[in-house]
């Protein structure tokens, strides 16, 4: 299998998804935008990975490869490639659907729980303690199921056509990239409702992360099986 994934910024990578590539021979490879990097073919990969940033999906004039990036995640949507995508990256397939993104009533950053939406799935844990950092949402696209939901964020997770799969947290967290986006994005550490302080988000990493990282392998081994 060859994996293939988006990267938008330097500090914010796939985690433990290259340990779940590893322990299953899968080939990784990447494409930084912010260096501006080619995308590829989408022959030449089996599955997508779509990672987070702390840009917006509508930030094009900012950051124009936004614009050849929705059009590759749609031609992989199309293709019917196994996709992953992790909070802005689950906002630009919501997008690429057709569905709204904007923003959320509430900022979720830190660790809170999850609740599953549907029956099926029966390898998803019916309520998760995930890593977010997210300020929007979006509208549940057309033809997708809804996977999870939180108390502040309705649209926490979908699936669709089953092979996509959208997460608004971050399953890949672990101790490292956790500190990466504190020691980035420490600007929107502010108090707020659901809002954890940086020492709130290390203690909770080492206690949660461990069941977030196995949540990710079985999505990920759900879509090599597909």
């Amino acid at each position: 299998m060859r994996l293939h994934y988006l990267k938008h910024v330097p500090f914010e990578d796939i985690g433990s998804i290259r340990e779940w590539a590893v322990l299953r021979n899968v080939t990784v490879s990447c494409t930084e935008l912010y260096k501006g990097h080619e995308l590829p073919s989408v022959e030449d990969f089996d599955a997508l990975v779509v990672m987070g940033g702390p840009m917006n999906i509508y930030d094009e004039e900012q950051y124009p490869w936004l614009v050849k990036e929705k059009e590759f995640i749609k031609e992989a949507v199309e293709e019917r490639k196994s996709i992953v995508g992790i909070c802005l990256g689950a906002q630009l397939i919501a997008d690429v659907l057709g569905s709204k993104v904007y923003e959320n009533n509430h900022s979720e950053i830190g660790w809170y729980e999850v609740e599953k939406s549907i029956d099926e799935f029966p390898f998803l844990e019916e309520k998760m303690t995930v890593f977010h950092w997210h300020g929007d949402t979006f509208d549940l696209p057309a033809g997708a199921i809804r996977l999870y939901r939180s108390e502040t964020c309705m649209n926490q997770a979908f699936i669709y056509n089953n092979r996509v799969i959208a997460l608004q947290f971050h399953l890949e967290a672990n101790t490292f990239t956790a500190r990466e986006l504190v020691d980035n994005c420490a600007d929107d550490i502010v108090d707020g409702e659901y809002i954890q302080t940086a020492a709130e988000i290390f203690v909770k990493t080492k206690k949660y992360s461990k069941k977030a990282n196995n949540a990710m392998f079985q999505i990920m081994d759900y879509l090599s099986n597909n």
